[in-house]
């Protein structure tokens, strides 16, 4: 009874266990910023297929998702809603692929119009993405007659980075921008039955920009 359970509560102990992480965000504000009741925003990610680096849309729905979800008195207009919406600018064959590319779009007449027709008074544009900086060690696992058995130990790091750009589609301008970085180590010892311990990098650094972003657009201290 006692060999079956220890696997048991070890499988248990590691889902409640995470792996280091270290997370900063930085802003740098242009300008004023504030927003009405009746006003939304949109969180956008990079999607230029032929270019292929593209923002994950789990961290931008994350980020919506975060800030639909708090504290706040404007909307939160869903990416895949506004995209339809704004149909064929921000298809991911005709969308922007720098933020630079971006003040030009957003002063056409024809979209400019569409924007105020939908509401939207914000545009966060976000850049970046989560890859894996280092990995060493490795886990062994053997089958036998009396059972399975791993031993060894594998850990690796993860390093998040993304930049927000907010635009003010009523001012037409740049208004700041807010970077999240996190970086976290994961391991998987392994003594019998491995047992891991994750580190959340992407969550925490979508916790991190979804909080300073409110902050940041209803311009409060």
């Amino acid at each position: 009874m006692k060999a079956l359970c220890l696997p048991l509560l070890l499988v248990l102990f590691a889902a409640t266990q995470t792996g280091c992480v270290t997370a900063t965000v930085q802003e740098v504000r242009q300008a004023d910023t504030g927003i009405k009741d009746s006003e939304s925003i949109v969180v956008l990610g990079r999607k230029h297929k032929p270019n292929g680096a593209e923002t994950e849309e789990n961290f931008i729905s994350c980020v919506g998702r975060k800030l639909s979800g708090s504290a706040t008195d404007f909307g939160v207009m869903p990416e895949q809603e506004f995209v339809d919406a704004m149909f064929p600018w921000f298809e991911p064959r005709t969308a922007p692929l720098r933020t630079k590319d971006l003040p030009k779009l957003i002063q056409e007449p024809l979209l400019a119009n569409r924007l105020s027709e939908i509401g939207i008074r914000y545009l966060v544009w976000i850049d970046g993405s989560t890859r894996r900086v280092d990995s060493t060690g490795s886990i062994a696992c053997t089958v036998a007659t009396t059972g399975a058995a791993c031993f060894g130990f594998l850990s690796w790091e993860d390093d998040s980075s993304y930049e927000a750009s907010i635009w003010d589609i009523q001012k037409g301008n740049n208004v700041g921008k807010i970077s999240s970085d996190a970086a976290g180590t994961s391991f998987v010892p392994a003594v019998i039955v491995p047992v891991p311990f994750i580190a959340r990098v992407k969550s925490s650094a979508c916790a991190s920009m979804s909080k300073r972003l409110r902050i940041f657009i209803k311009d409060e201290t």
